[in-house]
């Protein structure tokens, strides 16, 4: 995998580097870190050294040698710090409190309603609340928060979510204020790809796809290890790819998108016409009568499986990744989807292409916000400095240093 190289001119950065890269190819001895970082022996071993006594490093198993001494590894101490996740739904809130390697130490629900005028200040309320409940070791590196909507500039955190009822929201503003700490605001569907960067796939590949079904439908590109955010922090609103030009009407206020069709409520609004259901029923419902055998239910699914994956086709035909992860509460029926969306998806791909690796990947409510923390959490490991200044001060709270 080609790793990027970086300047040795300031010392935090060349810290950053090695950093960046044992969290993203995992445990290497020093002189595979000097090779790929481009420094010298003398240089990797006094900086390691460094960050050992930081509590950030450990040495790990010898590496078998073909001759000499055996090599010995090193790697990232989990503990080394934390970040809390959040993630923003329209009726409640998701934090949760993940530690550097990913592992979930809490988890927190609080109700809101954000198109109340005091959205922006319960949210605020419950993460401060959250942010005195964890303990005071490992260290927390920051905020980081998950919307479904766009945000222009990660490190501003000014969000514009019509299904929030948001507009001009400055999420991050107020939650710096409140905390004085580093906070970063992303897509939440790009904060899944961040954290598939990290943890996931992207430790194995550099151009991959992440696509979402449950509520909504979205997308995050990732090339060359970075997620693609457009001009405007709006790239990948998959879901309102236009699909029929007199279909149901989307939440965008457009008719016939994507999302309308093969989202929560097109699933519901489809399965309505075909079966009885009760007035309140949702996708969970459909799966239940699936999964007990029910014909119409699996020709639900199977439809928009159909009609996902000849999307998904245009997508990657477009994009060319290397790999496809599905994601999202959707998942639990996958099954279901999978019968339609399989020959769909391999029918409308350009030849070449058609053996793609499409990985359905487990889920449960809390993966949202780890997704989040992700975004904090994956800054030391970014030394071109994507996350501006609050990533910045990430990497200082990281290595103890004074901002």
């Amino acid at each position: 995998m080609a790793v990027q190289r970086y300047s040795t001119d300031r010392g935090d950065l060349t810290r950053t580097a090695i950093l960046a890269l044992l969290g993203t190819v995992g445990p290497l001895s020093r002189t595979e870190i000097a090779r790929q970082l481009d420094l010298s022996p003398a240089t990797v071993t006094q900086l390691t050294r460094e960050l050992m006594g930081h509590g950030m490093l450990e040495e790990l198993e010898l590496e078998p040698s073909r001759g000499g001494r055996p090599a010995q590894k090193l790697g990232l101490i989990g503990s080394a710090g934390r970040a809390l996740g959040v993630k923003v739904t329209t009726d409640h809130l998701v934090i949760v409190d993940v530690r550097l390697d990913g592992e979930v130490l809490g988890a927190w629900e609080r109700p809101v309603d954000t198109t109340s005028p005091r959205a922006l200040d319960d949210l605020v309320d419950a993460v401060a609340d959250a942010v005195s409940q964890i303990a005071a070791d490992p260290p927390l590196l920051g905020i980081g928060v998950g919307v479904p909507g766009s945000v222009e500039d990660q490190a501003i955190g000014t969000v514009n979510a019509p299904t929030l009822g948001w507009q001009a929201t400055p999420v991050g503003d107020r939650l710096r204020r409140r905390l004085d700490l580093p906070v970063l605001v992303e897509n939440d569907v790009n904060a899944l790809a961040a954290a598939e960067r990290l943890y996931g796939r992207g430790r194995t590949h550099r151009d991959f796809l992440v696509l979402t079904i449950g509520r909504g439908v979205g997308a995050a590109i990732v090339t060359d290890g970075r997620v693609y955010r457009g001009a405007r922090g709006g790239a990948g609103e998959f879901g309102h790819v236009p699909m029929l030009a007199a279909g149901p009407v989307c939440g965008c206020g457009n008719q016939g998108c994507l999302e309308s069709l093969v989202g929560a409520a097109g699933l519901v609004g489809a399965a309505r016409t075909r079966m009885e259901l009760p007035e309140d029923a949702g996708v969970a419902d459909i799966g239940r009568a699936a999964a007990g055998g029910d014909a119409v239910a699996r020709a639900v699914f199977a439809e928009a499986g159909a009609v996902l994956g000849r999307a998904a086709a245009g997508l990657i035909n477009v994009v060319d990744p290397e790999v496809v992860v599905v994601l999202g509460e959707g998942t639990a029926d996958w099954a279901y989807w999978q019968v339609g969306f399989d020959p769909a998806i391999r029918a409308h791909l350009y030849p070449g292409r058609r053996d793609i690796s499409v990985e359905v990947e487990s889920w449960d409510d809390t993966s949202w916000a780890q997704g989040a923390a992700a975004l904090v959490l994956a800054t030391p490991f970014d030394a071109a400095g994507a996350a501006g200044e609050q990533g910045r001060l990430v990497r200082a709270r990281l290595i103890g240093s004074t901002p």
